[in-house]
C-alpha cells in the first residue's frame, strides 16, 4: 500500500484519508502458523508535521490458522489498530520514527508486521468443527466417546459385570 507524499502535503483537510484492500497472503509462506490469510481492509488518514508524518489506521482481517488440539483449520478475525510515525528529514534520530527515502510512502511492510505480532500462540477449534473434521475410524481402530465406553464392557471382563449385576440386585431388593 503506496501513498504518495505529495497527496499528504495537498490534502486540503487536517489530513489524507485512505481505505485499500492489500493481499498480504504472502505471510502464509513464511515459517509461521498462518496457512492462509485473505486480502485484508486498511483504513485510516495521514497528516504532516513539518517533515513528520503520522499514520493512524486500522487493520481488518481474517487468517487461517492450525488448532492447538487437532490441526485442524480456525478462522481467526483480527481489527488491529496501530500509529506509525516516519520522517522524510535524513538527521531524525527518534527510535520510533522511520525514515522515508523518496517521494513515496510504503505501508505495507508496517501493516504485515503488525499482522505477525498479532497471530495469537495457539487456538482452538470450537466443537462443532471438531465433530465435522474428526476422523471416525481407521485402519484396525474405531473412535469411542466416553458414553460408547461407560455402555460397552470389555468382553475380558464381562463375568466381572455380571457379578456386579447381580450384586446390585441384591442390595436393592433388601432396601
Amino acid at each position: 500500500m503506496k501513498i504518495f507524499i505529495q497527496k499528504i502535503k495537498q490534502s486540503q483537510q487536517s489530513s489524507y484519508p485512505f481505505h485499500e484492500q492489500v493481499n498480504v497472503s504472502e505471510l502464509a509462506e513464511l515459517d509461521n502458523d498462518i496457512r492462509a490469510i485473505e486480502p485484508v481492509t486498511v483504513d485510516g488518514q495521514a497528516w504532516m508535521d513539518g517533515e513528520d508524518i503520522t499514520c493512524d489506521f486500522t487493520i481488518r482481517g481474517t487468517m487461517i490458522l492450525p488448532c492447538a488440539r487437532t490441526l485442524v483449520d480456525v478462522k481467526y478475525d483480527f481489527d488491529i489498530h496501530t500509529i506509525e510515525q516516519f520522517t522524510t528529514s535524513s538527521y531524525h534520530q527518534e527510535e520510533d520514527v522511520f525514515v522515508i527515502n523518496g517521494e513515496i510512502l510504503d505501508l505495507t511492510p508496517f501493516i504485515k508486521e503488525n499482522i505477525l505480532l498479532e497471530v495469537p500462540l495457539r487456538v482452538f477449534a470450537d466443537d462443532e468443527q471438531l465433530e465435522a473434521n474428526t476422523i471416525q475410524e481407521g485402519n484396525g481402530w474405531t473412535l469411542i466417546t466416553e458414553e460408547q465406553q461407560s455402555e460397552k464392557v470389555d468382553p475380558r471382563l464381562e463375568k466381572l459385570q455380571s457379578l456386579l449385576n447381580d450384586n446390585s440386585n441384591e442390595e436393592d431388593s433388601k432396601e
